[in-house]
Parts: structure tokens; sequence; C-alpha cells
């Protein structure tokens, strides 16, 4: 047939239906080739186009009839062979139907019912107890198949299998895959733990099978694997073992072969070493494998590869150190029979951080040593070294370091770090250094040069570096301090005109600087002093709209009129809060991740997260965000909250762009500002008639809601209650049997005293969470007897630094709680920044 489209033999049968047929020649030179295959040259596609379709619709309506017909006979064999295959798979293992869905391929979801992604319904009921949301599941989930059905009816298996009603778990599992697609594999493991409870051994082994098997590249399969391979598994066969004698009796091998072959497809083992192997390429990270990494490790230590996937993955968990104490000793200097190194660079840098992370600095340095030499991994080698306390080794490494990478940024780090080693009299080269070649760090060293210039007693020179720094660095965060500084001393002597017009310059040309937020308020109290009422509330609107999430935003606010409650009247400021029913969307994450999270099923959405968060040592700033809601999710919101707040320290321009379009989001501030123990919290709240929002802002502080923690001083729990202090209010109320670790008992001890704080000082928040801090007695001193004192102007002036902080941040939290929960506040700040 040569190129053309159409065989000679069907274009004669087109020419004897066609009386106007067009000659042979013309047909087949009509046809353009890029309607099958490739174009012709020339531009005769478009002329040859034109002629097919406008001058022979016959020929064109009889191959399109004849198209279909191809279509549909390849469908009714493509059915026919589907069916056939079902058959098959039927006659072989009559007693799985269920496990032919997964040979099936899913319709289309708009086909198994509609389905609303906005839909919030079953989600809202995500963080209610089982008891509380079985009647509004149970209504839903006996409604048209829709994804609220598919959502409620897992939500009651899961319930179920947690009061450990196995048979009633597996009627709402039943053949729930099809309706609900996105959790399939979740769905077969939730069936095989549901056949555990009711003790059917027999078919949990095969549900764990279908999961190993038909989900085998995705993450959950790992809970498979470790069914089967665990020490404690109740499957585990000391060797491979057939299924085909079940199904003995209703297959003749002998008669059908073809049949045996299919049996063989059968055959399962879950020690075949492609199981294992595939976990460790696809999901080396999940828990489970870690489990059965260290179990194996156990039975076999010589295995440096296993070792290694500790080290990339749980370089953060207590106790992995161990484990590379022995990897490093056995295996730092060995090479493969390739003769490469068994310990790669990017492995080392794993190693360095674990050290790091368990403050093991010195070992930390030495493995940053074997990584890839870069600034940044020399320079915290020799960070390491200086945590160490081996300052002459610290500085060695220092100096190394700015010779092998004069030109790196992380190099003026290390110059500065220098400078902090040595005396006064020979800090100022290296500050000269910075100054000189690193303008990003100039104004920073410019700072400290003329700090130490001053304590040199050198004032001429000092002022010099000064001026140099204002005239020179005018918009830089060292400016800003020193203008501060020059702002207060003026204050302190009295001069308030000279002190508003040293931060003016400030406001000016570093307004989202951190010291901003503080100059920027007191600019605004300077100016009512100085009568400049204009002034200072332009001054106050701009610390709320540059820095609305702190303390100063919160006193701003106040200075402006807005009820958002003052030093004398947070106690009992009654307000009402909104706390968020419906968890946000993650940012990154596969489809049944995000489902999982937002169903409340925290730790199987954690462990599917660790199966798939494999880039752990550098991730992204989605990523970062993840975890960070994971980790609070988990409870552990100490990690989690740190990880949300560093994100901000992300240093390049795509990093940033990405930081601040998840600043955006109410889930952003939700991490940061978490309310767990929420319920007890406005129990004990309500008994003690003291404004909730204090109490969290305060448990945030304290203990960022860990209830096991321990403070240096012996303070316990989530209101970090002294032990002495728990006994006297336990005796006050008669509550002595009690534990500080508890979070419902420290909560009642930690509010009833706060509130008695609040008594002492008359209500006033600024003292009694002073005193909350450093004790009645310094306060008293604090305090001056009865002078009339400007509340500001104390806080400011606490003489312990860590109190100081305490109270701001102790308020400041109470702010960001009532603007992001507080419905009508909330309103309320949207506009104003709106017009603003």
């Amino acid at each position: 047939m040569g190129n053309s489209p159409v065989s000679h033999h069907n274009y004669q049968l087109l020419k004897l239906n066609n009386t106007n047929a067009p000659p042979d020649d013309v047909t087949e030179l009509s046809i353009p080739k890029t309607y099958y295959g490739r174009a012709s040259p020339g531009g005769s596609m478009k002329r040859s186009r034109l002629k097919f379709s406008r001058y022979y619709p016959l020929l064109r309506r009889q191959l399109r009839q004849r198209t279909r017909r191809q279509i549909l006979l390849a469908s009714s064999v493509g059915l026919s062979l589907l069916l056939i295959s079902i058959t098959i798979f039927a006659l072989i293992d009559r007693k799985n139907p269920r496990g032919l869905t997964n040979w099936v391929v899913l319709l289309p979801q708009q086909i198994m019912g509609r389905r609303d992604p906005r839909d919030t319904t079953v989600l809202k009921l995500a963080s209610q107890s089982p008891e509380e949301r079985v009647a509004q599941l149970e209504a839903i989930a006996t409604r048209p198949k829709s994804l609220n059905r598919g959502r409620a009816r897992y939500l009651l298996a899961v319930d179920a299998i947690a009061g450990q009603q196995g048979t009633e778990a597996l009627r709402w599992l039943d053949k729930l895959e099809w309706e609900y697609p996105v959790l399939a594999g979740q769905i077969v493991l939730k069936r095989a733990q549901a056949y555990q409870l009711t003790g059917d051994k027999a078919q949990a082994q095969q549900a764990w099978q279908e999961l190993l098997q038909r989900y085998g590249n995705q993450p959950v399969a790992a809970e498979a694997l470790y069914a089967f391979k665990s020490d404690d598994s109740p499957y585990r066969k000391p060797k491979k073992e057939s299924i085909a004698p079940k199904y003995a009796s209703t297959i003749s091998t002998s008669e059908q072969p073809w049949l045996a072959k299919i049996q063989q497809m059968y055959d399962f083992s879950a020690e075949e070493p492609k199981y294992w192997e595939r976990a460790l390429k696809n999901y080396p990270s999940h828990p489970r494998i870690i489990e059965l990494i260290q179990q194996d490790l156990k039975d076999q230590p010589n295995q440096p590869e296993l070792m290694l996937l500790l080290a990339r993955y749980t370089f953060d968990q207590p106790g992995v150190t161990l484990v590379l104490d022995k990897l490093v000793s056995n295996y730092g200097e060995s090479v493969d029979d390739k003769n490469r190194a068994i310990i790669q660079p990017k492995d080392w840098e794993a190693i360095a951080l674990a050290y790091w992370k368990d403050r093991k600095y010195a070992q930390a340095s030495a493995a940053y040593g074997n990584a890839n030499p870069t600034p940044k991994h020399t320079y915290l080698g020799a960070r390491g070294l200086q945590y160490a306390q081996k300052p002459r080794a610290a500085k060695l490494a220092y100096k190394k370091m700015v010779e092998e990478f004069p030109d790196a940024k992380e190099t003026a780090l290390a110059y500065l770090q220098l400078a902090a080693l040595e005396p006064p009299i020979d800090k100022i080269p290296y500050f000269d250094q910075v100054i000189d070649h690193f303008p990003d760090r100039a104004a920073e060293a410019l700072l400290a040069k003329a700090k130490t210039l001053e304590q040199l007693k050198s004032p001429n020179a000092a002022e010099q570096a000064y001026q140099l720094l204002i005239d020179n660095y005018s918009n830089s965060d060292a400016a800003a301090d020193y203008r501060w500084q020059i702002a207060q001393e003026a204050a302190q002597n009295g001069d308030i005109l000279t002190a508003w017009h040293n931060v003016q310059p400030i406001l000016k040309d570093n307004p989202h600087s951190l010291i901003a937020r503080r100059a920027g308020f007191w600019s605004g109290k300077w100016a009512t002093q100085l009568g400049r009422k204009q002034e200072a509330e332009a001054a106050f609107k701009q610390v709320i709209t540059n820095h609305i999430q702190s303390y100063y935003a919160w006193r701003s606010a106040v200075q402006l009129g807005w009820d958002v409650g003052d030093f004398s009247t947070l106690r009992q400021s009654s307000l009402t809060v909104n706390w968020p029913t419906v968890r946000p969307e993650l940012p990154v994450g596969s489809a049944a991740l995000k489902e999982l999270y937002q169903l409340g099923q925290d730790q199987d959405a954690w462990s599917l997260w660790q199966g798939e968060f494999q880039t752990r040592l550098k991730p992204t700033v989605p990523q970062q965000f993840t975890d960070g809601l994971f980790r609070l999710a988990m409870g552990e919101y100490l990690k989690g909250i740190s990880l949300v707040e560093t994100l901000e320290d992300r240093e390049t321009s795509q990093e940033q762009e990405q930081y601040q379009k998840i600043r955006k989001k109410p889930a952003y501030w939700q991490a940061l500002y978490p309310f767990p123990y929420i319920e007890v919290i406005e129990t004990e709240s309500k008994k003690r008639n003291i404004n909730p929002l204090l109490v969290i802002s305060l448990i945030r502080q304290e203990s960022r809601f860990e209830p096991n923690i321990t403070s240096v001083a012996g303070a316990m729990g989530l209101m970090q209650m002294l032990p002495s202090t728990a006994a006297w209010v336990g005796q006050s109320i008669n509550f002595n049997d009690y534990k500080l670790d508890n979070p419902n008992d420290n909560i009642k001890l930690g509010t009833w005293f706060l509130a008695h704080s609040h008594r002492v000082y008359e209500d006033n928040s600024a003292f009694a969470i002073a005193s909350y801090n450093a004790g009645q007695g310094n306060v008293g001193k604090w305090l001056k007897g009865n002078e009339p004192i400007d509340l500001d102007e104390f806080v400011e002036t606490i003489p312990f630094g860590e109190t100081r902080n305490y109270v701001k941040q102790v308020l400041g939290n109470y702010w960001n709680y009532l603007r992001l929960y507080n419905p009508e506040f909330s309103q309320q700040l949207v506009d104003f920044l709106a017009q603003e």
C-alpha cells in the first residue's frame, strides 16, 4: 500500500459506491500523511485536507462508519477478555471475590457518586470522639453513594477497630474501596486489622497479602511487610509455602495446565527478596521499614547499608547516634569491592546532623570534615569545635576556612566567630576583613567594631565607626539597633523629643526590622506625650500593619482604643471564640495522605507521611511546613511550632516566595498558635473566672504544650508548676491526688495559681504574669511601693531579661489567639488592613 492510508482494495470498494469518486492519482495525493502519520512537506497538508473534507463527503462518511465499527469490535473483544479473566480469577479464588476489585479499573469518581471536595460535613466530625459522632456518621453512611458516605463508612470502621469490634468494622469496610478509591490501600489495611480482631487468621493473612501484592508500590504496603516479617508475626514461616493446596480440590492441574500456570502466580511468601527490595527502593523511610531495619541489625549487626538508611531517615530520633558510632568506627574508612567508600559524602552530612542534634558537637565536626567540602560544611565543622569547648581547634578550623573559601558568604561568619574567640585588642582586624570584603555583613561588623572600640577606651574611633554605619548602611538592622540605643538613652534622660526624632529614621529606612516594632510603638507613645496625635496614630497603625503578630501590635491596638483588653482587664475579658473544626488541606503529599490528615487519622497519616517524605536533609518549604503540621497532629508541639517558625529563615528568593505564600494562609498562623487541651482549659478557666486565652497563651510560652517537659529549676508539665508550689495549691483547693505530668491535673493547679496571682495584684495581668515567672518577692521589689507607674515602661524595665521577654511573649500570644479565633476582632482587623 505504500504510504497511502487507504488500501487499494478498500479504495476500489469506495469507488464502486461513489460515482463521484476522483481518479486514483487525485485520491492518493489528496489524503495528507499527517492524518495518520508524518506531515508531508511543502505545505500540502492544508490543501489536501481541504480537498478531502469539502468535496468528498460520502467518502469521509464511509471512513467514519468504518472506524466506528472497528472501535466497537475492539471494545467487544476487550470486554470479553475482561469477563473471561474475572471468571478465571473467580475459579481460582472463590473465597476472595473482593480481591477482584483490584484487577478491575475503578470507574471515574463521577460515576460512583457525586463528589464535592468543598463539602466538609464529615470532616467537621473528624475531631469528635467516636461516641459523639457515631449517630451522624451512621446516618450519612446509609445515604446514596458520595464522597461523604465513603468517609463516614471509613471512620465508622476505624472507630469500630479502635473499640475492638472487628465484625462491625468489616461490615463498614465491605467493598468500600469501590466507592472510596482514594483510600483503597488503607481500606485493605483496616480490613486486615479487623480480621485479626475477629481471630480469623486465614482471612487476615489474605488481606495482608492483598495489601502487599496489589499496593506494593505504595508506602502503606510497609504495614503488610511488617505484619509478615516482624519477629512477633503470627504469619512468619521458615520457608516459602504455596497457597495452591487450598484449591487442589477445585482445580485439576493435570487436565488444565494453563490453570496451573495461573495458580503459580498466586504462590506467595513475604520472604521473597523482591518485596524487601521494593520497600527499600520506594519507601525506606516508612517507620515500619525502619523497625524492620533495626530488627535486622540486631540479628546481623554488620550491615552498613542498613545503618546508612538509619542515618538518612532517623537522624533526629533519640538513640540513633549509638548506631552511628558503630557505623563510623567500623566503616568510616572502609571501601566496597569497587574501591568506593562505603560511607559517601552525602551520608557523612546526615551523620553530622544526627550528632549535632544529639549535641555531640565534636563528632559532628569530624563528620562534616568527611562530607562534601563546601563552605557551609567547613564552617559547621569549625562551629562544632567551638561548641565542643575546643577554642584552639576551632580557631585553626576557621582560619583554614577563610584561606580555602575567601569569597564565600560563610567566610564572613567565620571572621565574626574568630573575633568572638579573641580578646578585644585582637578583634578589630577580623571586623575590618568583614567590612572590606562582605558588604552584606559589613553593618553588623561595624556595630561590633564600634562597641569594641568603646571597650578599648577609644571614643573618637568608636564615634567614627558609628557614623560610618549610619552614613553607609542606613537601612541595615545594625543601624536600626544603634539608633534605638540612642533613642532609649535620650528617653531615660527625659529628652522625649530627641528620642522621638531618633526613631523616625528606623520607621522610614527599616520598617520591617525586628527593632521597628518596638521603636514604632514607642514613637507613638512619645508622640502622644508631645501632643502629636496624628503622628502617634500613624505610628501605631504602622506597627499593626507591619508587625501584626507582635506584642507591640497589641499595645498599639490598645493605644488606638480598640476593644482588645488591657493589662487591667485581660483576666475577665469575655470573648466569643471559634476554634476551627476542619483541618486545612496539606500543601504536599499524596491524595491518600491529604485525605487521612483531614479525617484526623493521625497515626496512619503520620506513618504514610514518613514513608513519602524522603528529602529530610534538605526539605522544601512546603515539605517543612507539612512536617510541622504532622508534628503538631502527633502531639510534638515543641518540634512542630519550631519547624513552622523557622520557615522565615529560608535564604533563597524562591524559598522566601514560597514562605510568603504559606504565611498568607490561616493554616500557617493556626499552626503557630494551636489549641490542644482546649476543653479542659476552658473548663478550668471558667471555674477560676479567668480568660481562657490568657491561660492557653501562658501554656504556649511555658511548655509549648509538652506535658512531660521539666525545666532546669524542676518546674513540671504544661503550666510548669514547681512541686512545692503545686503542693501548696493542692492543699489550698483540697486536691492532693495529682500528677504534674497529667495535663488535666497540671491545668487545674496552674489555672488556680494564675488566678491567685491576679488576685494578689488586683487583676493586673502585667504584674501577675511577671510574678508567675519570677515570683512575688521580685515583683514586689520592682513595683517600688505605691508609686504610679506606666505599665509599658514597667514591662520594658523588668530587671530580669528572661522575665521581661516572658511577659511580652505571653501577652503577644494572647494577642495572636485573639486575632485568629475571635470572629468579631478578626473581621475588624481584616477591614483595617484593607483600608491601610
